[in-house]
């Protein structure tokens, strides 16, 4: 049984990375319309764990990175982004520190810290917890 899960899951990964450069396209023209916090939105949206195949998870990253990379406005983040996206966020959060490039992780941590003040330690908790759905 597990090799019919593992032709599922390849199959499906064509149709995910098909999705995710249909939402890549949708970020850059929401970053050129100087829309940053709408593109991390779309960036964030459908990106919990629906593979464990690592190329749909690197390019869901890559569209992410781009949108987290883009916010300038770290307070105007936090006061418009819904508190259904803090999790996730602070799971892609962990994702960037672990790159080790500095502006990257410079980013990260100015979002984080912002995020655990909104919101709270619990989101940290939940995100390093949680080993079944990883980004």
């Amino acid at each position: 049984m597990a090799g019919d899960d593992d032709f599922i899951e390849a199959e499906n990964a064509e149709a995910i990375i098909t999705r995710i450069e249909h939402k890549s396209r949708k970020i850059e023209s929401l970053l050129k319309q100087y829309k940053p916090v709408e593109a991390l939105k779309t960036a964030l949206e459908g990106s919990a764990a629906i593979t464990k195949d690592d190329r749909c998870k690197s390019a869901n990253w890559i569209a992410v990175h781009r949108a987290i990379m883009a916010i300038k406005d770290v307070d105007g983040l936090m006061t418009s982004l819904d508190s259904e996206y803090y999790d996730i966020l602070m799971k892609y959060l962990y994702r960037g520190l672990s790159t080790g490039d500095r502006p990257t992780c410079e980013q990260c941590l100015r979002i984080h810290e912002k995020l655990t003040q909104r919101a709270g330690l619990g989101c940290i908790l939940r995100c390093l917890a949680d080993t079944h759905n990883t980004v």
